[in-house]
């Protein structure tokens, strides 16, 4: 019975891993092409039982937003995906509140990361 219980255990464990590492390799190719596209300010919320948000945001020469990313959740199954809403606006327009109205640690992430392009 317990080494049936610790067999299950590993096993979570490497699936946990494996998962994990795929997510990542999902996000790191996300925000490699992001890179690709302008300067980038990333910002991140959450704690240790809400669901985290990462948000990434590409700026042209002009300053304004030419590209963006936002990854969200407390599971490994959390993908990158675009923020369609802030495309083309300049930075000094992005108001965290006004974009997210309803969602705090969307707004948190996002003042993280403009707080990065002002610097």
């Amino acid at each position: 019975m317990v080494t049936a219980l610790i067999t299950i255990a590993a096993i979570a464990w490497i699936c946990q891993l494996a998962f994990g590492g795929w997510q990542i390799h999902h996000f790191n190719r996300a925000f490699d092409a992001l890179c690709q596209k302008g300067r980038v300010g990333v910002g991140r919320s959450g704690g240790r039982f809400k669901p985290r948000v990462v948000i990434a945001i590409a700026l042209d020469d002009n300053n304004n937003v030419c590209d963006s990313l936002m990854m969200r959740g407390l599971t490994i199954f959390a993908r990158p995906v675009k923020i369609a809403a802030i495309d083309g606006i300049p930075l000094q327009e992005l108001k965290p509140d006004v974009i997210f109205p309803h969602d705090s640690p969307c707004q948190n992430a996002l003042s993280l990361a403009l707080k990065l392009k002002h610097g």
